[in-house]
């Protein structure tokens, strides 16, 4: 997760993100995900989306973390350019100045999309990437889009199967 999500005063928040309808789409769409960022502690955000990406997903999933040699029982790649595909979506878990560099280096190896996780916002990195014709999702975690999408948010404990904003009647 980001360090800080450039949400302060001086930077007010302009670009508008995809509907849900595009990310479904997005997701549907999406073959393969690269973690940039990847963490083989447990208790970080991106190892804890990567083990669901790996269980609940049909994703072909791949790690790039320079510091680090595997995750989860799964090689880790020091960059983009050394994946031995080149991802549909790159998945950022970096801190808010290192997002441009990632959306160059996705843009470079010619991803589809940039996702920048839940608590990231970078609109420099945002226009790096859609100038370079990727789709754009930001502050947002694929792994609850992925779970909403496809019914998989039971696994963290919400009853998904009715949604209504009046309260449950127990009988």
């Amino acid at each position: 997760m980001a360090e800080s999500a450039g949400t302060s005063a001086e930077q007010p928040r302009t670009w508008v993100g995809p509907t849900a309808g595009q990310r479904l789409d997005l997701l549907c769409r999406t073959e393969s995900i690269a973690i940039v960022g990847a963490s083989a502690k447990p208790s970080r955000a991106s190892n804890f989306v990567a083990t669901y990406l790996l269980s609940s997903s049909p994703y072909r999933v791949y790690f790039v973390n320079p510091r680090e040699k595997e995750i989860l029982g799964h090689p880790v790649h020091a960059s983009l350019d050394d994946l031995p595909e080149v991802p549909d979506v790159v998945d950022a878990f970096r801190r808010d100045e290192d997002l441009p560099a990632v959306a160059e280096d996705a843009v470079r190896v010619g991803a589809k999309a940039l996702w920048l996780q839940l608590g990231s916002w970078n609109e420099e990195a945002a226009a790096i990437a859609e100038a370079g014709g990727l789709e754009v999702v930001m502050d947002r975690c694929l792994k609850i889009e992925h779970a909403r999408f496809h019914g998989g948010l039971n696994l963290a404990g919400f009853n998904t199967g009715v949604i209504s904003s009046k309260r449950q009647t127990l009988a």
